[in-house]
């Protein structure tokens, strides 16, 4: 892609996040995600394969469907009671609707079907922007309105992307279907926690960048889309082999690693709030997510490649690939868990 569209395009992306993040009118807000739609789209189209153009097509229908579904609740909440303001969102069917096409979105179940497949049409990099960037517009407008939001809602969203993320990536052998299907499962930790500690929300959001950057980058860096073509990483490359396990475990919330940090500190709050049965649901949603991370741990650290691997060890060659971005988002997802009490007071 020429440079200059490239830089256009990224550009466009962080104006209309920032143009969400700042605005109070509904209208700005609409807008800010209009023009993130927009520009990501040309970018998931950049290869011209017809998966790509499929892919980005799928995408382009079901965010227009939830920006115009945004457009008619605050449409409606502001014929009801002549506010604009995003903050107050004071009528209950306007406020359904919204939730619904924010959840839309982002992903989460029930309405998630789009996002393995259009998550498998792309690159890994372009995976990593759907997966990480484009869910922070999004979710500035859940946080501001959260305290409007029917709980019952909110936690049914929780549980059934929690769940349906963990049993959707069981069968799955493609690496970015299991990775959307992860998306999905870490949005569920974030929705079920954000109607009594939007604090926790986004520290979950945080680390859940993290790890997810950390794991897209290193596929990347070995060049990896499906579990066969994993099971080959250590004979080419066992340091970055090992990375890429403990990256995953950190995603499926094992300790002493990162990912965690945020599944703990939800539990605690959702015993705090005196809902056991709820967070004992989470917990055991998680084991089936941590499983099929463990499935892909035990294939690539535990078994032999079944076909002869010919290639010759990417260490003895010169590689065109940064790994400083791929060192730091590492770091981070393995190591942030000494770091629970300070991250917890700053956000209290």
């Amino acid at each position: 892609m020429n440079p200059y569209v490239l830089t256009i395009l990224l550009s466009s992306l962080g104006l209309g996040t920032t143009l969400t993040f700042a605005s109070s009118h509904w209208l700005l807000a609409w807008m800010g995600l209009e023009i993130n739609t927009l520009a990501i789209t040309p970018l998931m189209a950049q290869h011209h394969h017809p998966r790509a153009v499929e892919a980005t097509t799928k995408y382009f229908l079901i965010q227009a469907t939830a920006a115009a579904m945004i457009l008619f609740a605050s449409t409606t909440n502001a014929w009801m009671t002549g506010e604009w303001n995003i903050s107050d969102m004071s009528n209950p069917a306007a406020n359904t609707i919204f939730m619904i096409a924010l959840a839309l979105k982002i992903g989460l179940a029930p309405m998630h079907f789009w996002m393995p497949e259009v998550l498998q049409g792309l690159d890994l990099l372009t995976g990593l922007i759907l997966s990480t960037w484009q869910k922070l517009a999004p979710f500035a407008l859940i946080i501001q309105t959260a305290h409007t939001i029917d709980p019952a809602l909110l936690t049914t969203l929780g549980i059934m992307s929690t769940l349906i993320g963990g049993w959707g990536g069981l069968n799955q052998t493609q690496l970015r279907k299991i990775l959307a299907f992860s998306s999905i499962a870490h949005m569920g930790w974030m929705i079920i926690i954000i109607q009594y500690t939007p604090q926790l929300t986004l520290i979950a959001l945080m680390t859940y960048i993290i790890m997810t950057s950390a794991a897209f980058l290193t596929l990347k860096m070995s060049f990896t889309t499906k579990i066969n073509t994993l099971a080959t990483t250590w004979s080419k490359n066992p340091i970055l082999a090992t990375t890429t396990a403990l990256v995953l475990l950190s995603l499926g919330g094992l300790p002493p690693l990162t990912g965690f940090l945020p599944k703990w500190l939800i539990l605690q709050e959702l015993a705090k709030q005196d809902l056991p049965i709820i967070a004992t649901t989470m917990a055991l949603t998680a084991l089936i997510s941590l499983y099929f991370y463990l499935r892909l741990c035990y294939a690539m650290t535990l078994t032999i490649s079944p076909n002869t691997n010919n290639s010759i060890t990417p260490w003895r060659t010169t590689t065109t690939q940064t790994s400083l971005p791929l060192a730091l988002f590492t770091t981070a997802a393995l190591g942030l868990l000494p770091m629970t009490p300070t991250i917890t007071m700053l956000t209290t």
